[in-house]
């Protein structure tokens, strides 16, 4: 039997005009409340929209979101365990500039790429924002709490097995626009469960005088991440002659004969100034010095 009309008649798959309105109902609740909770918590306005839906298997609508897309796997206990969430990079990246005390003035859009390990790490708060939306607007029994994998670049997403069979699917897209940079965020949901979901506005909460503090909660984030450093040590100078003719056991003297100068930075940012050294088995870089003249590391990394 043909898989499309197989999930027609077992429910995974509806009609276009009935998805569409689902869709709709889905995006008028993002519309109300999402600016509402970013505001109450940053400070900051952005401006969300309704792009569009799509409907189709859920493999090739996770493919159709783009490029430089942050994705996070969301379950729901008593709804959905396998509801996909995107934002796109330029809305994580921009929003850490804010967060980071960049004056609105002086931000620009960015040039699109995949998002680092810090940055990820922000994409957690972000997907928690539009996760907790979801929760509400679906209204599924016993109150539990959306349970979101690591967000991960869109490329790095793990391939299904070889067994995985799929299922249809429907894309809520959504456009989220925060200063001058315009992006999109998305959720994918099965059919199935859409079909069966009876989507309610969330009631309106006032700002709370203990609001979370988007800011240190990204400062928190980020002393937990894993960041790799990198020592540069100079080298004496030599001829091109001869370092084309250097072989396997030749040595290259440093550059200093005393103690020897190591520039460690992180993220292509200088950090700090060392001395080449030794520790049993070990070989190591002592701190001498920070580059940084106002020791604010956190964001010299960043930036």
């Amino acid at each position: 039997m043909n898989s499309a009309l197989l999930a027609k008649l077992t429910g995974g798959l509806g009609d276009s005009a009935t998805v569409a309105k689902l869709c709709s109902t889905f995006a008028q609740v993002y519309t109300e409340f999402l600016p509402d909770v970013i505001k109450s918590e940053t400070g900051l306005d952005v401006t969300v929209g309704y792009v569009g839906c799509e409907s189709g298997l859920i493999s090739d609508l996770i493919a159709e979101l783009g490029e430089n897309v942050a994705l996070a796997d969301v379950s729901l206990r008593n709804w959905s365990p396998n509801v996909v969430l995107s934002c796109g990079s330029g809305f994580v990246i921009t929003l850490m500039e804010h967060l980071l005390g960049a004056l609105p003035d002086v931000i620009e859009e960015p040039s699109l790429r995949p998002l680092s390990v810090i940055e990820l790490d922000l994409a957690v708060m972000v997907f928690d924002k539009i996760s907790g939306i979801m929760r509400s607007a679906v209204n599924a029994a016993g109150g539990f709490e959306p349970i979101i994998g690591r967000p991960h670049n869109i490329d790095d997403r793990p391939k299904r097995p070889d067994d995985h069979v799929d299922e249809y699917g429907a894309t809520v897209r959504m456009s989220i626009k925060l200063g001058p940079v315009t992006s999109e965020f998305a959720l994918v949901i099965p059919q199935k469960t859409l079909l069966k979901t009876k989507i309610v506005a969330p009631k309106a909460k006032g700002q709370s005088a203990a609001a979370t503090d988007w800011a240190e909660q990204l400062s928190e984030q980020v002393r937990r991440s894993q960041v790799t450093l990198e020592a540069r040590i100079k080298l004496q100078s030599l001829t091109l002659g001869t370092i084309s003719k250097l072989a396997a056991g030749d040595v290259i003297p440093f550059f200093e004969s005393g103690d020897v100068r190591v520039d460690v930075s992180a993220n292509s940012k200088e950090l700090y100034v060392c001395e080449f050294g030794r520790s049993g088995e070990n070989y190591t870089v002592r701190v001498k010095d920070n580059v940084n003249p106002d020791h604010d590391l956190l964001k010299h990394i960043m930036n």
